[in-house]
């Protein structure tokens, strides 16, 4: 038997650390004195902990060590497959880093030749294209943020199920579009869509019209730049909203291997607006026009 003490000497993990562990029911010592509360562990329990520890590494949480522990996911199979998928999420955020840093060192030579950091704005490409009527199979959910992921998988696999049932034709890649007026983390007027020919219960009409179209190559986090270049396009050409966004597929996310492969299609449709562009209504207020 081993005191708290040794155990966390051998271990490299605190005595504080084992009491809350004791608590939470992860790793309870063998033995507790009555008389005087003092906690004695197994040499057997050195492997536990050092399993504990090597979960902890791979950035599972107490909560998921914890089931690991009292079911048979430890059996080699389950354990596998529970390691497996850790891995595949580290090597998702390590693709994010590699863009970040890649990103960072681009915006350090931007600076150093003397330009801009933001000058990737303007080989953002906007054009305009007139959309037509498309019959949409949809569902529509409020998503939170984090949540986004797994809802895309879960929506369009319904719908897709739907579509072989009922041996749907589908005319175009699946659709996201966005409803809500404004970005709330806690949740966003989603709907998800795949347009098909065939008219069923479940599908509606969809007009985009006028639309600022954007063809985006690579990572959903440049999706944000997307949008405020279709706006500024919008506001100087005198535009404005005239439907939900969206975004259309054109890879599908879970079949490729880097985000570099990802196209997605982004449509603002819109109209014009009364006043005018934002450059003529400037030299309205001012009586000059700044490219003189």
């Amino acid at each position: 038997m081993l005191s708290i003490g040794e155990f966390s000497k051998i271990c490299q993990v605190s005595s504080k650390t084992l009491r809350y562990y004791d608590e939470i029911g992860l790793l309870q010592p063998e033995e507790i004195n009555q008389e005087n509360g003092y906690r004695y562990y197994a040499i057997d329990q050195l492997e536990q902990m050092l399993f504990i520890n090597r979960l902890k590494t791979y950035h599972f949480s107490l909560e998921e060590i914890k089931g690991i522990l009292e079911s048979d996911e430890a059996e080699a199979e389950n354990l596998c497959r529970l390691l497996s998928k850790k891995k595949s999420e580290m090597e998702k955020q390590m693709q994010q880093y590699q863009n970040t840093l890649d990103q960072l060192r681009d915006d350090i030579s931007k600076l150093q030749e003397g330009r801009s950091v933001m000058t990737y704005m303007e080989d953002i490409d906007v054009t305009l294209a007139d959309m037509p009527m498309m019959n949409l199979l949809s569902m529509r959910r409020m998503i939170s943020e984090h949540e986004f992921t797994d809802s895309y998988s879960h929506c369009f696999g319904r719908l897709f199920r739907k579509i072989a049932d009922d041996q749907l034709t589908v005319t175009a890649p699946p659709m996201v579009l966005f409803h809500s007026s404004e970005f709330t983390p806690e949740g966003m007027d989603t709907e998800f869509a795949v347009p098909v020919e065939e008219y069923v219960k479940g599908t509606r009409d969809f007009r985009p019209g006028l639309c600022l179209k954007t063809v985006l190559y690579g990572s959903y986090g440049k999706l944000p730049s997307v949008y405020a270049r279709q706006r500024q396009w919008a506001e100087n050409q005198g535009y404005e909203g005239s439907d939900a966004l969206y975004e259309v597929y054109v890879t599908d996310p879970s079949q490729v291997l880097e985000d570099s492969e990802l196209i997605t299609e982004i449509y603002f449709p819109i109209r014009k607006r009364k006043g005018g562009s934002y450059e003529a209504r400037k030299t309205e207020r001012t009586g000059t026009d700044d490219r003189e």
